[in-house]
């Protein structure tokens, strides 16, 4: 079965197993063509063929959940509950007489899903025991300005429809859900991205734990209004994933209708390559590791397409290839590997596996710091449900088991010259599937990558999370009517939609405000403040975008406010300063008072500054005085010096008196 080139290349493997493991690591790495992402051009990308779309999520700011009155945005902590429920989720036929594979491969885990339930924030309809109440209208409204927002075409009728989900994340099974635009496009800085459609949806459980074949989730978060955007796979570098992803997060924040702080937006992210398959790396938290994360992925497809390429050189008859499986007992090899001292003492099943022609493969790359054997692990994890660390393997960047071992081991399953060995250990009852899903995940190396979710790591790796799910989870729901949606309905929702996002950009490059503050501005929906500041107090709007951008950004992150601060109050601030002939520039000063205690009042914050006020003359009467000051004590002469010197005796005096850059013209004047 295997070809004799398969072979020659094992035949030079050195003694020392991780030695070989790390040299091989690193000339697979190669082969893959691998660069850190800092050192990649659209070049490295084209090569490989990358691809990418979105899945944006965003809770909206309603008052009740989706499908119920219950009050949504009320969190407790994981501890504070009133009764907990336990399921167990088996997979139902689709439409069509189907079972859908993630469906299949939770059932596989022998979960036992257990729901932590506050009084407060749940009721029936959340536990699976009544049907829905009708759809929140309030965030349908939000889910259609959105949706014209994103240059969608709204859709004439609602039809909610069921998305199975066995992971038990829903108590239902299902997710409810209905597309309420299609077809739009967002404008980024230099290419368009097309948007597939915009869902409204019932958000899921937060997840509290997951050990073994428990789980155990909070039901505060579940039903929660959430809407999804959907884009296109348009997107041709990790930079452009993130730029369009922010782009849907600052349009969804325009509107001032949606959550915001941890967990009220999250993103799957669509990766593939030339030759790979969709992969959906899932709950992204931070648009900053998007890129990362989207390299990453890619290049991993890219090695898994080599590995493929290199299995199906060395074995002609991918049909006949079966692996062995032995038991071990606590002689047949020894370790000083702590985890495995700890699996003897509480009595866990050892297995030895053999995987014929996988010798080279095991540690071959795939990601920045692992290996093909990290991607039987994973699954090994999640689809067995053995914690890890749960095996070992006969090319292990650590060795943890002598080669002297293995070779016992080796000849226990009658291995050859280009084969790999596995080790692992785990509870009897999970052995089975464990050896199941080694076996499977072999013969999905022959095909090359597999459809999959995968969760995400900030370090912009990832680990396999669940079976990628198909069309057939999709059904539709039976217990709501079609909610048709009137063209007079839309249009009155229409006028109440904000400008473009990329219209306010433009207006802020128009206004001079610095780029490298628009993120901040964005995100925080900080422009609707800006513009008002601009227009109807007529302050500069550089200076204003700056000192958002700049000065309030650097307060939030270095002090604490007593209550809670919204930006309104710096419109607030401003319009004091004018009504009181303040200049603009004592706002800086004031700001982090002003953060720290946003009920205080103005006048009181310019008393603990020590402001007081000082007239133009009473300042500028100073200057000869300073000037003939600094002739006398001068050690570097130059106008320069002295311009800078007397601006720093007069600054504390005239913030908030006299314009710094009209003092500076009057200090320049005297010194001539």
């Amino acid at each position: 079965m295997l070809e004799e080139s398969g072979m020659k290349e094992q035949e030079n493997k050195p003694g020392n197993q991780s030695s070989y493991a790390r040299a091989n690591y690193e000339k697979t790495k190669k082969l893959a063509g691998y660069v850190p992402r800092k050192n990649s051009t659209q070049e490295t990308y084209d090569r490989i063929g990358f691809m990418s779309g979105l899945e944006v999520h965003q809770q909206l700011k309603t008052k009740e959940k989706l499908f119920c009155h219950c009050p949504a945005g009320i969190y407790n902590e994981s501890d504070d509950y009133d009764a907990e429920v336990i399921r167990h989720m088996r997979p139902t036929l689709s439409e069509l007489g189907e079972y859908d594979g993630t469906a299949l491969m939770e059932f596989k885990t022998r979960k036992e899903i257990i729901y932590r339930i506050k009084n407060e924030t749940a009721c029936t309809y959340e536990v699976d025991d009544t049907p829905p109440f009708p759809l929140n209208r309030e965030a349908l409204g939000v889910a259609i300005e959105i949706s014209l927002l994103s240059k969608l075409n709204v859709v004439g009728e609602v039809h909610i429809t069921r998305k199975q989900y066995l992971d038990g994340s829903i108590p239902t099974g299902f997710q409810r859900t209905g597309i309420i635009g299609v077809e739009g496009e967002l404008q980024l800085k230099n290419k368009k991205i097309r948007l597939i459609q915009l869902s409204l949806e019932e958000d899921s459980c937060r997840e509290i734990s997951d050990i073994g074949h428990v789980r155990t989730y909070k039901t505060d978060r579940l039903g929660m209004p959430l809407i999804e955007t959907v884009t296109y796979p348009d997107c041709v570098n990790p930079d452009e994933v993130k730029e369009a992803c922010d782009y849907i997060r600052f349009l969804n924040r325009s509107t001032g209708k949606v959550r915001t702080g941890m967990g009220a937006g999250r993103q799957d992210v669509n990766v593939s390559c030339r030759g790979g398959t969709r992969v959906e790396i899932k709950g992204v938290a931070h648009t900053k590791w998007i890129p990362e994360l989207t390299h990453n992925e890619c290049f991993r497809q890219w090695s898994l397409l080599l590995i493929r390429d290199e299995l199906n050189k060395r074995i002609k008859e991918v049909s006949d290839w079966k692996m062995k499986t032995v038991p071990l007992n606590n002689n047949s090899f020894v370790s000083d590997y702590e985890p495995i001292k700890q699996a003897r003492k509480q009595k866990l099943s050892f297995v030895a596996v053999n995987l014929p022609g996988f010798g080279g493969i095991l540690s071959h790359f795939t990601q920045p710091g692992q290996c093909f054997a990290d991607e039987i692990s994973d699954r090994l994890k999640v689809i067995a449900c053995i914690e890890k660390p749960h095996m070992t393997h006969s090319e292990d960047l650590e060795q943890l088991i002598s080669e002297k071992e293995f070779d016992q081991i080796r000849k226990l399953l009658g291995s050859k010259e280009n084969d790999a060995q596995i080790v692992f250990w785990g509870p009897e009852d999970d052995i089975e599937t464990a050896i199941e899903t080694i076996e499977e995940r072999c013969h999905m190396a022959f095909e090359g990558v597999p459809n999959e979710t995968r969760k995400s790591f900030p370090d912009g790796t990832t680990i396999f999370e669940r079976v990628l799910p198909g069309a057939d989870r999709m059904y539709p729901d039976t217990d709501t009517a079609p909610i048709p949606l009137e063209e007079e309905y839309i249009e009155n929702l229409r006028k109440s939609v904000p400008e473009y996002v990329s219209e306010r950009i433009r207006k802020m490059i128009d206004w001079g405000i610095p780029d490298d503050t628009y993120t901040y501005i964005l995100r925080n929906n900080i422009y609707p403040v800006i513009e008002k500041i601009v227009e109807e107090l007529d302050y500069d709007p550089k200076f204003i975008g700056t000192f958002f951008g700049q000065r309030m950004k650097f307060v939030e992150g270095h002090y604490k406010p007593a209550a809670r601060f919204k930006y309104k109050l710096v419109y607030k601030l401003f319009e004091f300063l004018k009504k009181n002939n303040i200049e603009k520039e004592i706002a800086v000063n004031m700001l982090p008072h002003l953060y720290e205690h946003p009920k205080m009042d103005f006048d009181s914050i310019l008393d603990t500054i020590g402001f007081s006020k000082n007239g133009e003359k009473e300042l500028t009467a100073k200057i000869p005085f300073l000037v003939k000051k600094f002739e006398e004590t001068k050690t570097n002469g130059g106008n320069e010096n002295a311009r800078d010197w007397i601006m720093g005796e007069l600054r504390k005096k005239a913030i908030g008196n006299l314009s710094l850059s009209k003092l500076s013209r009057e200090v320049e004047k005297s010194i001539g």
